[in-house]
């Protein structure tokens, strides 16, 4: 083990080792000089000169060697060497740990999960553990995680079913050889998505416009029926087009997950309410919206912003910055106007998740962490506060009341 000081000038407050010292040799000036009658008269002497003297040396030491911890506390000291290398097993979700712990020849390893914090599995608590939640680190992000502050050196085995969800695209890179075990009878996830090549649904898109206001809605027809020729519903005719988009008018109820909400005005409550609730709504650059003042921009193209958004509850609150009008938009006159208005109604693709297990092992080549430092500060704080304490009773104790 190895002692180092993060912050050496804090040793500068050595130089106050000299205070209880001084304290110590000016604590004579505290006698008093008391008028004895009976030798008032007695011709004086001269005195032999004193020494100075330490008194109550104890007392001293421990005042100094309170002042010297506090000081090394000032300069911030670690202590390098001696890691925790006991070989860890991290299980991933969908290992049942109670079959596979008993004959996995690793029962002096620390068994603990591969979910965010790493929670360490006891034999009591050995469940399986439930597959990760969609908005949940990566399974290939929690293990470079663990593998960065593991110490060098130190063996990981990692169980993993067949096969395995919450994964990048890639395989990870650690700084170490993992042994990567998978469990054949570990539980299998639900269901991969649908590999048949079956075509995706359509999208479908609310559109509640003003009777007054009808300007617009053609384009919005026209990607409707582009989205259903793209997925190869026929040609681009106008029953197309209502098989994507539904058209109605701002007094229509809301029945689904994406509008576009043609009204001038103040947004209406109702549809506040309806964004909160889940829903993706898409406003004319005439709507009103406080929410969406200053939001980002989430579309845009070389004539500039098309439109903003911001997040409203669970749902997303989106807005144009140009009239539905080729003289405000020339975009509604490009062939790829239908992907691009899509992709506004379109969440983040989830990461890659289901993949074959054997062929996502592990490849090694990153860098070694160095090992973390261990913090000498709590308990060296925990000393001091224990010294204060027993100056304070050597100080006014029961014995320095007697003596005074």
């Amino acid at each position: 083990m190895t002692l180092s000081l993060m912050l050496p000038l804090g040793l500068a407050a050595l130089a106050s080792l000299l205070l209880p010292v001084l304290v110590h040799l000016a604590r004579r000036s505290e006698q008093r000089v008391v008028v004895f009658a009976a030798l008032r008269w007695l011709q004086a002497k001269p005195q032999p000169r004193r020494k100075h003297r330490l008194d109550e040396i104890p007392l001293l030491l421990l005042r100094v060697l309170m002042l010297a911890a506090l000081a090394l506390l000032l300069a911030e000291p670690v202590l390098f060497g001696r890691p925790d290398r006991t070989p860890r097993v991290l299980v991933a979700p969908g290992v049942d740990v109670t079959s596979v712990r008993p004959g996995s020849g690793l029962t002096d390893a620390r068994w603990q999960r591969l979910a965010p914090g790493f929670p360490t599995i006891d034999d009591a608590g050995a469940k399986v553990p439930e597959l990760p939640a969609p908005d949940q680190a990566s399974l290939s992000s929690l293990l470079r995680e663990f593998d960065a502050s593991l110490p060098a050196g130190t063996p990981l085995t990692v169980l993993v079913p067949p096969v395995i969800t919450g994964a990048d695209a890639e395989r990870p890179v650690l700084s170490r050889a993992v042994d990567w075990r998978v469990v054949a009878d570990a539980v299998p996830p639900s269901a991969p998505p649908d590999a048949t090549g079956a075509r995706p649904p359509i999208p479908t898109l609310m559109v509640r416009y003003a009777p007054e206001h009808p300007e617009g809605l053609k384009y919005l027809r026209a990607a409707g029926a582009a989205w259903q020729v793209a997925r190869g519903g026929g040609s681009a005719g106008e029953d197309d087009a209502e098989a994507a988009v539904t058209v109605a008018t701002d007094s229509t109820p809301l029945a689904g997950s994406r509008l576009a909400w043609l009204v001038p005005g103040p947004l209406p409550d109702a549809v506040r309410q309806w964004v909160a609730g889940g829903g993706d709504a898409l406003l004319a650059d005439g709507a009103i919206a406080p929410e969406l003042e200053g939001a980002p921009v989430i579309w845009r193209d070389a004539t500039g912003p098309l439109a903003r958004g911001t997040r409203l509850g669970r749902g997303r609150l989106m807005q144009l910055e140009h009239e539905l009008a080729p003289a405000g938009m020339p975009i509604l006159l490009e062939p790829d106007f239908p992907q691009h208005l899509g992709a506004l109604f379109t969440e983040a693709p989830p990461q890659p998740a289901w993949v074959d297990a054997k062929a996502h092992a592990p490849r090694v080549g990153a860098t070694p962490y160095p090992d973390a430092p261990r913090p000498l500060a709590p308990p060296l704080a925990g000393l001091i506060a224990l010294m204060v304490l027993l100056e304070r009773w050597m100080a006014n104790g029961p014995r320095r009341r007697t003596a005074a």
